[in-house]
């Protein structure tokens, strides 16, 4: 199903540079569209030093993700706003929890030895087993990138269906970690094998390689999750991740998801942005949209 798929780089590229320069929403467009991002956050900390007051802190932006001035001028004080979900370390999960009863954000936590998967496999399954016993509702696991520079897609196989057992009622989240996988080819492939192995996302990055999130692997996973679609039925969302930090970014990977699977894939169920510093600016530019007037960036932080 996946074997020997073209990919061509060039051909990504072109097709993405339409998306970019091609594609333009402004006013109220642009806010609806931006507030939509906003749904499909999964506001996050992976920090050395996190703490309970910070996670705690992050939770509350989750929860209330727009200042009350610009909700009341936007005029969705009903559509009661949140994040997608807040991600953290393992060990972070019971206090998100915490914060988050009663609303219906999602905890995710990263796991599986993240970010580069290199431990045994029985530490990392048991690594995903903690984060879900501790309340996460998704878990983002990472692959070893071992085996698809190997080319052995059933070890990689295998892999995913042991996390997947592991995670139990909690998605699962695959990070490919597109930006050490060499070449699209690979990318495509361990997509497809990641989804054959019940992975209820597949996510770019981690955000800790050199290169995160780009717009062409970004197409060439589309593309994979679209084929899978329609082969099997089967519906997979999608989560870029890292580097992602302007409005600007929100919109123009918001229009892949448009042109290439449809509105179904523009919420939250089917779509996730990792990328909290994004946030900030799509609140600044909403405020922009509201008053007319820009406001400085430490008015909009994060937690």
């Amino acid at each position: 199903m996946f074997k020997g798929h073209p990919a061509n780089r060039r051909a990504a590229e072109r097709r993405v540079a339409i998306l970019t320069t091609g594609r333009s929403v402004k006013k109220e467009w642009q806010a609806a569209w931006l507030v939509n991002a906003v749904r499909c956050i999964d506001l996050t900390t992976l920090a050395g030093d996190d703490t309970a007051a910070r996670v705690a802190r992050l939770c509350a932006k989750a929860r209330q993700p727009l200042a009350p001035h610009i909700v009341e001028g936007l005029g969705i004080e009903n559509m009661g706003l949140t994040t997608g979900a807040v991600c953290v370390y393992p060990t972070m999960v019971a206090h998100a929890a915490k914060a988050l009863a009663g609303t219906a954000i999602s905890v995710a936590s990263v796991a599986t030895g993240f970010p580069t998967g290199l431990m045994p496999l029985r530490l990392r399954l048991e690594e995903v087993r903690y984060a879900v016993e501790e309340g996460a509702d998704e878990i983002d696991i990472v692959i070893t990138r071992e085996h698809v520079l190997n080319g052995n897609w059933s070890a990689l196989y295998d892999e995913l269906c042991a996390m997947r057992e592991a995670c139990g009622g909690a998605h699962m989240k695959a990070i490919l970690a597109t930006g050490d996988l060499q070449t699209l080819r690979n990318v495509y492939a361990a997509s497809m094998v990641a989804m054959q192995a019940g992975a209820d996302f597949i996510k770019t990055s981690t955000g800790k390689e050199g290169v995160n999130a780009t717009l062409p692997v970004g197409l060439i996973m589309v593309r994979a999750l679209r084929d899978y679609h329609e082969e099997t039925g089967g519906r997979v969302g999608f989560k870029p991740a890292g580097g992602m930090r302007s409005s600007k970014d929100a919109l123009n990977w918001q229009f892949l998801m448009m042109e290439e699977m449809g509105r179904e894939w523009l919420e939250p169920d089917l779509f996730r942005l990792g990328a909290s510093s994004m946030l900030g600016d799509i609140e600044r530019q909403l405020e922009h949209f509201v008053t007319g007037r820009y406001a400085a960036s430490s008015r909009h932080a994060i937690a």
